[in-house]
């Protein structure tokens, strides 16, 4: 067996793994640090698999698959997947928590870390498995998971996927290929997301946000309005996986649900709270790399005073710089930090006193404990760049360790 690898990082590694436990005779080869150009120029007809990683757009070969498509032809039991622009790793998180706490056999992978390979050996018929589907792990895909959960769906990643008609192309591949047996929920706030579902052969379709009581609403301790409906996403999914309709689940399952919802407590890097001192609380939101969701970390402290580290570099090649900034005018943003590129373009086409352009995370975590404790108690720091991280850093995580690093060492 003969197998190429476009791409090696956690999916490549994880592929590569897999094949070398499972066969004696395989030979792999790694076309890693190529542009999509280089690799097109490559000639794959001797491989058996050509494994496209994530990141890198279909090839269109005859021979090409990903571990998304290698995973959905193997897994013996039940997916759920999930996607939307933003929040699907806390949806996925919190579909997890109160799998675990139905005493359920579940597994979280995807683009929340943990490559779907590595708990393919794991499962059985009886297991689950979560998977956060980002729209690279979606973009060729050819089957559709058992329960498709849709949320809010914004422009993103438009700079690899060439438009937001290709991104929304690319996510509508969770429902396209359900059964009218199958699954689907959507957010009913939000066009795209309904839009998605009606393509859906699906039965079965349930949309929220809904109502829940207050004992399970108290049960979720995320901050923000979003993370109350990422909650309630869980549940339908859950629900559904029990062949429940969402109210049923919640009144044979209430205990169960507000025990797992009650044990999760996010994400790193998602609205993290880190630390108070002095009366300043600071959050860590590096996963914020576009501007919906510092809308939905900005909305989650209203009326409190609000110091924000933002910037990075752009997704859209600038298109969304306008309406950053219509966030910035907040009126509890009483300071802007800006940072990286997309920070000097914020500085070059606004004039605004609450500016503070920086050259380094360091400086910008520094400039804002001093501006924060100078406006009291029960201020905020947020870091909710709207932008991505590759201008400074090596990914989102290196950025966010960073910030939390400069952040406990305050004094």
């Amino acid at each position: 067996m003969k197998i190429a690898l476009l791409g090696y990082g956690k999916e490549g590694k994880a592929t590569e793994k897999y094949f070398l436990s499972h066969f004696n005779d395989v030979k792999i080869d790694i076309f890693e640090n190529e542009t999509p150009v280089e690799l097109q120029a490559h000639d794959y007809t001797s491989y058996d698999f050509v494994f496209r990683s994530p990141s890198i757009p279909p090839l269109g070969l005859a021979n090409e698959t990903s571990i998304t498509r290698f995973f959905f032809d193997h897994c013996p039991c039940k997916i759920i997947g999930v996607t939307a622009t933003k929040g699907k790793g806390t949806t996925c998180s919190f579909i997890k928590a109160l799998l675990d706490s139905g005493g359920h056999d579940a597994y979280l992978v995807g683009n929340i870390g943990v490559p779907a390979l590595e708990v393919l050996d794991s499962l059985t018929e009886t297991s689950v498995v979560v998977y956060e589907m980002s729209s690279f792990q979606l973009w060729d895909l050819n089957k559709s998971p058992f329960i498709a959960v849709i949320g809010q769906l914004e422009p993103d990643h438009i700079n690899v996927h060439g438009s937001y008609e290709n991104y929304l192309a690319a996510k509508s591949n969770i429902v396209r290929y359900q059964t009218s047996h199958d699954y689907c929920i959507f957010y009913q706030n939000n066009p795209e997301s309904v839009s998605l579902a009606e393509l859906s052969p699906a039965i079965h379709r349930f949309s929220y946000p809904f109502s829940i009581p207050a004992a399970v609403q108290s049960a979720i301790t995320l901050p923000g309005q979003h993370n109350q409906n990422n909650a309630i996403a869980a549940i339908a999914a859950v629900a559904c996986y029990l062949q429940l309709s969402p109210q049923d689940y919640l009144e044979t399952h209430q205990a169960e649900i507000i025990a797992g919802l009650a044990s999760f407590h996010g994400l790193p890097h998602r609205l993290e709270f880190l630390r108070e001192l002095r009366g300043v609380k600071y959050y860590d939101d590096n996963f914020s790399t576009n501007p919906s969701s510092t809308r939905v970390a900005v909305n989650a402290f209203p009326g409190q005073n609000l110091v924000i580290i933002v910037g990075g570099r752009d997704k859209t090649n600038n298109a969304d710089i306008p309406e950053i900034y219509d966030i910035l005018k907040t009126p509890n943003i009483k300071s802007i930090i800006l940072l990286g590129e997309s920070g000097r373009e914020l500085n070059n086409r606004y004039q605004d006193s609450r500016f503070l352009p920086v050259s380094s995370l360091e400086q910008a975590v520094s400039s804002a404990q001093q501006i924060a404790e100078n406006l009291g108690p029960n201020s905020i720091v947020l870091m909710s760049p709207s932008a991505a991280s590759f201008d400074m850093f090596k990914d989102v995580y290196e950025r966010g360790r960073l910030y939390q690093t400069l952040v406990s060492a305050l004094n």
